[in-house]
């Protein structure tokens, strides 16, 4: 069995960040989201794992290379632009073979993995096995409409009238018939192959098709919110760690993870908090389900419920919440003072801020 990995999209729901990077290695709790993807793939004991990739390739390729640290085999396939899931599978054929595969979109979390799905669809081997779960907005996805038996009647492309609450989840599992119908579709009103086009062909064909409802948590990063709502999620797990420089005048509570080279000095930090490598707290107030990336620096400041990525500083600035903040930015004080600050800033930006 292989796993494919879907990893060139634009990311226009998280821009500006990824106008500078691509979204499926923003980070969360400091490790970026397709590597926690790469790594359920590797638990459930798939080792040979096509990635798709498009305008971001390089940027990939440098961050999880040949694949070896995760326990992998990885091949890049080379999407010019990003035509619908069903395309990245067209164009994956000469990988993946003639051999079952699991395929995995690169920005989204599941909370507990993908073994038990996989090791079921190993024992049973239906042509094909979808991911649903329960969403209040269901207009925004792929949903399923399910028979009386709980057999998969349907499936519809974020439709206007939904049939269902059921959205399909961002991992899939088929045997080769997936090739065949992936071929006879036809690009739908977005000009994209849709992989919901694919199985219901499978479905009219009659074929086996099934599904498996999940209530534990699953997340599409395509947004802020979902971002900072995974980040949080990841950041209950965390484990506690003082591999850095924390001084006596600093208070911690609860759980939080001071990575090695970090420095912090004179602050007050409530976790779940992930303090990166090589950065720099100082007469701050780190709040709960921050992660703070390597080598930034937060001084006379509080930040709460944000992500900071690498290189960046928050200086002077009174309160900072829900955030997404990107590379190389400068938060610093202006000089009139709004009431609030809730901000998502590019890489390399500079903001002043009234505190």
């Amino acid at each position: 069995m292989k796993a494919l990995v879907l990893s060139g999209g634009a990311g226009t729901r998280l821009r500006p960040i990824t106008h500078t990077s691509a979204k499926q290695l923003v980070p969360v709790a400091n490790k970026p989201v397709l590597f926690y993807g790469l790594e359920a793939i590797a638990d459930a004991g798939v080792t040979e794992v096509g990635i798709v990739v498009g305008d971001t390739a390089d940027e990939i390729r440098a961050a999880v290379g040949d694949g070896s640290r995760f326990g992998l085999e990885v091949t890049y396939i080379p999407q010019d632009a990003p035509l619908g899931l069903a395309h990245a599978v067209r164009i994956a054929q000469e990988f993946l073979g003639d051999e079952d595969f699991v395929m995995y979109l690169g920005d989204n979390f599941i909370v507990g993995g993908i073994t038990a799905l996989v090791d079921e669809f190993r024992a049973e081997r239906p042509d094909a096995q979808i991911l649903l779960t329960k969403v209040p907005n269901p207009t925004s996805f792929g949903v399923a409409e399910l028979g009386g038996d709980g057999s998969v009647v349907g499936l519809e492309e974020k439709p206007k009238k939904p049939k269902s609450d059921l959205a399909l989840v961002g991992v899939y599992l088929f045997t080769p018939a997936i090739h065949e119908a992936v071929r006879a579709i036809k690009p739908s009103w977005r000009g994209e192959l849709e992989i919901t086009h694919a199985i219901q062909w499978l479905i009219d064909g009659k074929r086996d098709v099934r599904s498996t409802t999940i209530s534990g948590y699953w997340k599409d990063t395509g947004n802020v919110t979902d971002m900072l709502e995974v980040n949080r999620s990841v950041l209950e797990t965390l484990e506690p760690l003082q591999a850095g420089s924390v001084d006596d005048e600093t208070e911690i509570i609860g759980r939080v993870r001071v990575e090695e080279g970090a420095k912090v000095t004179g602050s007050r930090i409530v976790g779940p908090v992930v303090i990166g490598a090589g950065s720099v707290i100082s007469d701050a107030y780190i709040g709960p389900f921050t992660s703070v990336s390597e080598d930034c620096r937060i001084e006379d400041s509080e930040i709460e419920y944000s992500i900071v990525l690498s290189g960046s500083s928050v200086t002077g600035v009174r309160r900072v919440e829900a955030s997404l903040i990107g590379r190389d930015v400068e938060v610093t004080p202006a000089p009139r003072n709004p009431s609030a600050h809730r901000l998502v800033l590019g890489d390399h930006s500079k903001v002043q801020i009234s505190s």
